[in-house]
């Protein structure tokens, strides 16, 4: 499976001649990807101490920090340092031209105290929400970092619910007597009444027509912040840094352009309510490398508003770079969704790892959210010890799938509207996985298949094979599979101009399995098929014509 550097350079070439312009780009090639504008800033330095900040770890140091912020923009920009030490603070508000430089051996620790944290109208998982400040928050600036090699903590335990079975039965004891409640059932634990009191509320986060902030009061601890949130923000440096324990999201940048993030790592725990690693919504030009994440979430996530409201704002994320990252516990380590209503194109991940992720590669979306996902390149992935799906394409996510009496697809297609979304024109690369539950999952809709997807080079190594449903131009290339349940390896389902060159495999009792009416133009080439015990099996209306196979 070694890719030789002439092989190297047609791959490239090719990949050039597939990436043409969009409406709101330029094109992009493997040789020229997006680039970032970097920040610059003054080297004045202005330390926390001077402004009375005090690292006892009792001190609330809130107005000294942020007074530190205040006089360094006012000056033209800079660095504000926060040296060695452990600094208790409620939030830190950032702004233009300046640089949080937070140095090694320092801890910034967010305060579990709740109420140094006010309601704002907010935005949480695609929607306007009601939501407590964030710790760290900017809005509308350019021009500014977070950088040095210290720790950043949000506090995070204070803020999230959690189930008794996800701990230890010392550790549900210790959680319980230090106060919160338990659920009727004993089955969770909430941090206080203020939080079950906005989990009964429906629609708790919506802000009601005729309903202000003080409204929600009685719920407020319900309304966990993300650790960082900056919205329309350009020129945006993270590096280095430790971000870690967040109530929810740990780093959200919402319609920012110009974002630099490098070598930092995110560490939420593995069971945080929502703890994703970073998500990046509706921004443009983005650099993600050289960083570690390990989330209760899913780990690195493509987003663009969901539904109606991610459509109105119509901002896809565009022009993304990720590359020479690790991300370990995870919902998912590279993620695109499922709020993706504004769309996202233009996309490069290279270089990672992951381990230990419940899946690998994982593009998500519903019915409702609309929205194209395109232009999607990936290359020179490892994987291993992959919980679910190596490779997964969803348009079911938090939905029910169609039915096994549905021969062509028929049953369940809608009409197609501005709410159906879209996935297509994906290029996977070189991708190996050691360990997982499926190799491969595409599920698209009936109304709107899942369209070109190619994948080549791919050595997997997984419980089950391959499974195609509601897709159509398919190619796969130079694929192994190594699996142990292999009745059927590939499964395939209503889909069509699905073609296999070059497959292997290390065995197999059924090869291919085709159901659908909606099945059709199946084409296999140089694969041995003989190794196999049954080589095809059709049903629930699939025609024996639809897949032909030359040896």
């Amino acid at each position: 499976m070694l890719i030789t550097r002439r092989c190297f350079w047609i791959i490239t070439c090719v990949l050039a001649g597939w990436l043409s312009a969009s409406a709101q780009t330029q094109s992009y090639s493997w040789q020229h990807l997006p680039q970032v504008a970097r920040p610059h800033f003054k080297k004045d330095t202005f330390n926390i101490i001077n402004y009375g900040a005090r690292a006892d770890g009792i001190t609330l140091n809130t107005k000294s920090i942020n007074q530190t912020i205040d006089e360094c923009n006012a000056k033209g920009g800079g660095v504000v340092l926060v040296p060695q030490g452990l600094w208790l603070t409620g939030p830190i508000v950032l702004k233009s031209n300046v640089n949080l430089h937070i140095s090694r051996a320092a801890l910034l620790q967010f305060t579990d105290d709740k109420s140094q944290y006010q309601l704002i109208e907010g935005n949480y998982e695609g929607h306007t929400a009601v939501r407590n400040q964030s710790p760290i928050s900017g809005t509308d600036l350019e021009n500014i970092g977070i950088t040095g090699e210290g720790i950043i903590d949000g506090h995070g335990e204070a803020w999230r619910a959690i189930s008794k079975e996800r701990l230890t039965g010392q550790e549900w004891e210790a959680l319980v007597a230090s106060g919160g409640v338990v659920s009727e059932n004993g089955k969770a634990w909430y941090p206080s009444q203020s939080y079950v009191n906005g989990l009964k509320t429906p629609d708790a986060g919506t802000i009601a027509a005729g309903k202000n902030l003080k409204d929600y009061e009685p719920m407020k601890d319900f309304f966990r912040p993300n650790l960082l949130v900056l919205t329309s923000c350009k020129k945006i440096l993270l590096e280095g840094v430790t971000f870690q324990n967040s109530p929810a999201w740990c780093l959200h940048t919402l319609m920012c352009q110009d974002l630099a993030l490098q070598n930092v790592r995110v560490r939420n725990p593995w069971n945080a309510q929502n703890g994703d690693g970073i998500d990046v919504e509706s921004c443009k030009n983005v650099l993600i490398e050289g960083s570690t994440f390990d989330a209760g979430d899913d780990g690195i996530c493509i987003k663009s508003g969901r539904d109606e409201e991610g459509r109105r704002r119509g901002m896809p994320t565009e022009n993304v770079v990720v590359r020479n990252n690790v991300v370990y516990r995870a919902h998912g380590g590279f993620v695109i969704g499922s709020e993706m209503s504004g769309g996202a194109h233009n996309i490069f991940v290279y270089d990672c790892t992951f381990i230990g992720t419940d899946v690998g590669l994982r593009f998500k979306t519903t019915r409702g959210r609309g929205g194209i996902v395109e232009k999607i390149y990936i290359k020179n992935i490892s994987m291993r010890d992959i919980r679910t799906n190596a490779i997964l394409f969803d348009m079911y996510y938090m939905g029910k799938s169609p039915g096994d009496d549905d021969t062509n697809g028929d049953a369940n297609r809608i009409p197609v509207t501005e709410a159906t979304p879209q996935f297509r024109d994906f290029y996977v690369d070189n991708v190996v996985c050691n360990g997982a539950e499926k190799a491969l999952q595409i599920r698209g809709l009936p109304e709107m298949h899942i369209k070109n997807i190619n994948l080549q080079n791919l050595v997997l190594k997984t419980n089950k094979g391959v499974e195609i449903t509601e897709a159509t131009g398919i190619s796969l290339k130079n694929i192994y599979l190594d699996c142990k349940d292999t009745s059927p390896l590939i499964n395939i389902k209503n889909s069509g101009k699905v073609t296999f060159d070059h497959l292997t495999y290390a065995r197999a009792k059924l090869l291919f399995s085709v159901e659908g009416k909606g099945s059709s133009e199946i084409n296999v080439t140089h694969t041995d098929p003989t190794k196999a015990t049954t080589q095809t099996a059709f049903g629930k209306g699939a025609d024996s014509h639809s897949l032909t196979i030359i040896k």
